[in-house]
């Protein structure tokens, strides 16, 4: 039964996994146009897409937009994590609640949200409105993240601290801070991960003057489908694999 339990899991699994395994071998075809299995291979559409100024001005956008994000969402987040922890707020399970609203609220109907506010302040397709947009949609990732960082601190070292003298804030970046650290290293990862993957709200605050590489994929499959999408989806899935080992190397670190 043990055994039979295994080789479902593991057949799930695989079947989850089997379409993004498989634009790999797409993005090598020889052919120009979708094909599989592919009847020769070729880096042709990987030199296509370096030499775009399209997908470079969309890639190195998104970017832009992605390494702001993780500044300010993880500054924003750790902050609210430590307010919501350690604070004695009221109305903390319903701030708790609201701080977690983005993950909750459909990203479609949050990116309708987004285009009828940001278009009459002209903040889309530009680098301030995706900012605001992305930051708010990272921040509940790394309030979870930090939260259970500091829900697992040991107070009484910081106690200590505060006992031989240090300042409140003293104790908090030498103490507390160098402590969670790996948890908020963890959840920058996530906050970058959410901006640069995210598709559904950059569709609706993108125009011709600002699109991130989500949005441009989605031009192109309506209107220039080639092996370059396949490229594309490969160099995103292994940055996601790369990001998703350094969450769990900092996790662990954490740990020990």
């Amino acid at each position: 039964m043990r055994l039979l339990g295994g080789f479902l899991i593991g057949a799930i699994l695989f079947f989850l996994v089997l379409p993004t395994l498989l634009v790999i071998p797409i993005s090598l075809n020889d052919s120009s146009y979708i094909e599989l299995p592919p009847k020769g291979l070729t880096l042709r559409w990987y030199i296509d897409f370096l030499s775009d100024p399209d997908w470079r001005a969309a890639t190195i956008f998104s970017l832009k937009i992605a390494l702001a994000t993780t500044i300010a969402s993880t500054v924003i987040g750790t902050l609210a994590a430590i307010g919501l922890v350690r604070g004695n707020l009221p109305g903390k399970t319903l701030l708790q609640a609201l701080s977690l609203g983005p993950m909750i609220v459909p990203h479609v109907v949050f990116g309708v949200a987004l285009y009828l506010v940001f278009s009459p302040l002209r903040l889309t397709g530009n680098f301030t409105g995706f900012l605001i947009a992305h930051t708010v949609l990272a921040v509940p990732y790394v309030i979870i993240t930090v939260s259970a960082a500091l829900e697992r601190f040991d107070t009484s070292l910081e106690l200590a601290a505060l006992n031989c003298g240090a300042s409140r804030s003293r104790a908090f970046f030498s103490i507390v801070l160098p402590n969670i650290a790996p948890a908020v290293a963890a959840a920058s990862v996530f906050a970058f991960l959410a901006s640069f993957d995210e598709a559904t709200v950059a569709f609706f605050i993108s125009d011709t003057g600002g699109k991130t590489i989500s949005r441009k994929m989605f031009e192109d499959i309506d209107f220039n489908l080639t092996p370059v999408i396949a490229a594309v989806s490969t160099l995103l899935v292994a940055v996601s694999l790369l990001l998703m080992v350094s969450i769990h190397l900092l996790t662990g670190r954490g740990e020990d």
